[in-house]
């Protein structure tokens, strides 16, 4: 498993602006998967929660820090 690891210090209101965007960008991503991959799933709603957790938690602007990782496993996507 490969490990990839970045954060942004939120240091004005202008960085907390940027982050609720990709926070915004990030959730509707997982909704429109979430539509059409994980429809109906207890997994998918779970998953929705989490992002809407995360995007509700940056609309109002305040110093902060957000990591992103991302691990990368050994597998193989089955078809």
């Amino acid at each position: 498993m490969s490990r990839y690891e970045a954060s942004f210090e939120v240091e004005s209101k202008t960085g907390s602006q940027a982050i609720h965007r990709l926070l915004e960008q990030v959730y509707d991503t997982v909704r429109e998967e979430s539509r059409t991959v994980r429809e109906g799933s207890d997994d998918a709603s779970e998953l929705l929660e989490e992002f809407e957790t995360l995007r509700n938690a940056a609309k109002e602007p305040s110093p902060g820090k957000i990591r992103i990782v991302y691990e990368r496993y050994d597998d193989d996507f089955e078809d």
